[in-house]
């Protein structure tokens, strides 16, 4: 028997996650049956998505249940496996949440290699975010050269990735960010062509300003006021991959305001946008190998850069998700919870 220790969830939130809505535990676990390892959590992947996850609202996934421990990726050590796949002491991705220890069906898991990159890049540039992007752009949003690509959240591990990727394709990329660090990231680590701070009193006008030829591809991340400024920019045939709406995933009430709806049905009607929203396991089977061989030599010639917020102690996974729900994070945000 090991033990674990493991926060789940306690209470469903509205609005903002409080610690309310979060307990620690510990429990026993039992040992691995047949096909399945036992794990020791190395690393934790904190992402947006969590925050859907404890609302039981009609999702793509279902809900994390009152009790349950909340889910998340994690690079884990095998401690004891009842599968020739994988052995004590080999270095796993699997999605056991956030604990301390975990057991795991091993054809769940996939092996890393420490020499061929961080393990933590698992959980990011090449794990579910960097796919995100991958399959997100280069199947929705297919930039062409010349073209101007707008992101938003661009320094995260999303947009940061998506930003490069269009660079790599020939776009111009425009990413918008918010605060002078963040902004001042987007050209001196991701290569952006343009900067933006969301939060400028003139983000409106500085991003009509950034895009003279109006937007042909705009990697929507978070909804809100930077998608009512993008609107009116975007060219004809531009295309929208819809991955994600932080800036309402708090909300408890709809946005005050008029209805926008009719502006951005007339919008999508005349100028033949293509909106599109998607979960990356969509493309899993087809694009999964071709991404990690792809996006791992992109890498590793460095072409492709990327950023990771490690937090120590599961014991601060709490406060630091509801950093991640503010924008307080500075790239991929990983828990680190144990060496």
């Amino acid at each position: 028997m090991v033990q674990t220790t493991r926060i789940v969830l306690a209470a469903r939130p509205s609005g903002m996650p409080t610690e309310e809505n979060f307990r620690t535990e510990t429990v026993e676990l039992d040992g691995p049956g047949a096909g399945e390892a036992l794990l020791e959590t190395r690393y934790l992947s904190l992402d947006p998505y969590m925050r859907g996850r404890m609302s039981d609202a009609p999702s793509y996934a279902p809900p994390v249940q009152i009790g349950q421990t909340m889910v998340g990726a994690t690079v884990s050590r095998v401690l004891e496996s009842n599968d020739d796949a994988v052995k004590p002491g080999d270095v796993v991705l699997g999605y056991g949440g956030w604990q301390s220890h975990s057991v795991e069906k091993v054809r769940h898991l996939r092996r890393l290699d420490p020499a061929v990159a961080p393990v933590t890049t698992a959980l990011g540039v090449l794990g579910m975010p960097g796919f995100t992007a991958y399959s997100g752009l280069l199947t929705i949003g297919r930039p062409r050269p010349g073209e101007t690509l707008v992101v938003a959240a661009a320094t995260g591990p999303v947009g940061s990735a998506v930003g490069q990727l269009g660079k790599i394709k020939g776009a111009r990329t425009v990413g918008i960010a918010g605060g002078p660090k963040k902004v001042a990231l987007l050209k001196d680590r991701f290569g952006f062509d343009v900067a933006l701070d969301h939060r400028a009193e003139d983000f409106a006008e500085q991003l009509a300003d950034a895009t003279p030829d109006g937007i042909d591809v705009y990697f929507e991340n978070v909804g809100g006021a930077v998608f009512d400024a993008v609107l009116p920019r975007l060219n004809p045939f531009a295309r929208i991959p819809v991955c994600g709406l932080i800036a309402g995933y708090n909300a408890t009430e709809p946005p005050p305001g008029p209805d926008r709806l009719g502006l951005l049905m007339s919008t999508i009607l005349r100028k033949s946008l293509t909106v599109r929203g998607f979960i990356q396991t969509e493309f899993v089977a087809d694009q999964y190998p071709d991404f990690l061989s792809e996006m791992g030599g992109w890498v590793h010639d460095g072409r492709v850069r990327y950023l990771e917020d490690i937090v120590e102690g599961l014991d601060h996974a709490v406060e630091a998700f509801q950093g991640l729900l503010t924008g307080k994070n500075l790239g991929k945000l990983i828990v680190k919870v144990a060496d």
